[in-house]
């Protein structure tokens, strides 16, 4: 091993012998070693680099500044530095008084090359796992720095979501919430619920059966429902959150505010409804006006023509306005009016009726027979009329001249 590679050793002693010695023996097992012939030397070498020494050996007696002394000073400099004392007035009392100042160890002159060796190997390797701890103790409060940072803006991130979260451990207690979660759920703030079973926080029975069909869950799922409660419908994704081996660690709940979609629904109602209601009067007139003006027998052919597309146009709006209204009714519920006992087969021969004449036009050959009588039902009569007159109507209308459209019931 190269002199120097393992590090730098001082060594202070006011005799000449003991310093070449102890350069001689350390030298040959790779250490770089510096000498000095009293206190002050061996405090100024130390003062230029003390973190740069490995280990320092230390006469206790010695001319001008003592050894305590500069035991002590040296320690100011660096309170990890291990001072080995060497001393040929090695007694206990001064060995104890050394090692309260805070000295590593203590070697009595005269010592040999493998005493030596021995007692500089062992302060070198406390040097050593010092070092390595504090590296250590730096690199974990570093990393305990990073994580409460990622964590402080992971959650700064999660409380200003407009959508709400909550999170449970693998128990169903809950770990986690943001301010969106309890203001959709309509439960107490996170410290008021951290800890406790979802059975105790959430107020709806689903959404309790949800976490804990996640926990349960032996593959990958999610489970997604809508909640409404009065004017608020709530959209709840549940799923398992597991770690790397696949094991469930609990769950996450991402809550969706949909309320303004039933909002949007009414407004789009109220709008059809409005503008439905607004256009059906006037078109109707105007296709009233228009069969009044065909009535007339001296019109010509060409403008004849062209009254009856017009006509056919607002018969056609009408229709769509009608589709409009009828679709309106149904999302809101209210499509049916009325219920009573009817035939069925009634209901329809008035829908055929109705359409004979259009495909009487055609030269169609509509039928309609009954193939045996049915039971009366409960439903709205003109609701049917309307579903078999368009069912009808189609056959009627798609059907090239001079077919035949048969109707069975």
């Amino acid at each position: 091993m190269a002199e120097g590679d393992r590090g730098r050793v001082l060594v202070v002693d006011d005799e000449a012998v003991i310093r070449e010695g102890c350069q001689r023996i350390l030298s040959k097992n790779g250490w770089e070693v510096v000498t000095a012939a009293d206190g002050s030397e061996g405090l100024s070498l130390a003062g230029e680099d003390p973190v740069g020494l490995e280990v320092v050996l230390l006469d206790l007696k010695m001319p001008g500044i003592s050894g305590m002394e500069v035991l002590e000073r040296l320690l100011e400099m660096d309170p990890s530095l291990p001072v080995v004392v060497i001393t040929g007035y090695a007694t206990v009392d001064s060995a104890v008084e050394a090692m309260k100042k805070g000295a590593y160890d203590f070697i009595p002159k005269p010592f040999t090359p493998d005493q030596l060796r021995l007692v500089v190997e062992r302060a070198a390797e406390k040097r050593r796992l010092e070092r390595e701890a504090e590296r250590l103790r730096q690199e974990a409060a570093r990393t305990l720095r990073d994580v409460a940072t990622e964590k402080g803006r992971v959650l700064t991130i999660i409380n200003c979501m407009a959508d709400g979260v909550l999170v449970t451990d693998h128990e169903g207690r809950v770990a986690l919430t943001n301010p969106a979660a309890t203001r959709l759920l309509g439960i107490g703030q996170g410290g008021e619920i951290l800890g406790r079973p979802v059975e105790e926080v959430l107020p709806r029975e689903e959404l309790q059966r949800a976490v804990r069909e996640a926990l349960e869950a032996s593959r990958e799922t999610a489970i997604s429902q809508e909640i409404q409660e009065g004017d608020s419908l709530i959209r709840a994704h549940t799923a398992p959150v597991r770690d790397e081996e696949g094991r469930v660690m609990g769950t996450v709940t991402v809550l969706q505010d949909l309320s303004y979609v039933l909002e949007l629904d009414r407004m789009k109602g109220e709008f059809i409804a409005m503008v439905s209601h607004e256009l059906r009067s006037p078109v109707s007139a105007i296709e009233q006006s228009l069969g009044a003006v065909l009535a007339a027998e001296e019109l010509p052919g060409r403008a004849r023509h062209f009254l009856e597309r017009a006509k056919e146009r607002a018969r056609g709006l009408i229709e769509l306005i009608n589709d409009l209204l009828e679709i309106s009714r149904i999302e809101a519920g209210v499509a049916i009016q009325r219920r009573e006992p009817l035939q069925v087969e009634e209901v329809v021969r008035k829908a055929v009726e109705l359409l004979q004449i259009e495909a009487d036009k055609k030269g169609l050959d509509l039928q309609f027979e009954v193939k045996e009588p049915l039971p009366r039902v409960l439903g709205d009569p003109q609701g049917l009329e309307g579903v078999f007159t368009n069912l009808v109507g189609n056959a009627v209308k798609y059907t090239p001249a001079g077919g035949k459209v048969e109707v069975l019931v």
